[in-house]
């Protein structure tokens, strides 16, 4: 069983930047193709950035492309949302999600449903 943690939200000021982390244990993140996703209040579930299992692809939601980075590093079984110049509207809970690479179409970056979830970090931006 695969155990997702996010990391680093919090409350930032307009143009600010942030890191979130989602650190995964019980097994290793190789086989997976990972995925941010965020919820903000009274909106439906955004997915916002891809990577693949491999990390040579990435996808990006046109609310946060050249704004966000998706990244992850095999060693320390983490995927990262490096978010920039963040805004209001970027508000929202977090989650990261993953799924694992045989139960997707060849070339996929992003899928349609993932397995595993973790629990969430809240980012607020507000001056």
């Amino acid at each position: 069983q695969l155990q997702l943690v996010e990391a680093g939200g919090g409350l930032v000021q307009p143009g600010k930047s942030l890191r979130l982390s989602c650190v995964a244990s019980g097994r290793g993140l190789d086989y997976y193709a990972l995925s941010w996703f965020r919820r903000a209040p009274g909106k439906e579930r955004e997915r916002v950035a891809c990577i693949s299992k491999d990390g040579r692809s990435t996808n990006y939601s046109s609310t946060v492309k050249g704004r966000f980075t998706i990244s992850r590093d095999s060693a320390k079984n983490t995927v990262y949302l490096e978010m920039n110049n963040l805004q209001p509207d970027d508000t929202a809970v977090y989650y990261c999600a993953a799924r694992n690479f045989i139960l997707m179409y060849a070339g996929d970056v992003c899928s349609k449903i993932y397995d595993y979830w973790g629990q969430g970090t809240q980012v607020t931006v507000s001056s």
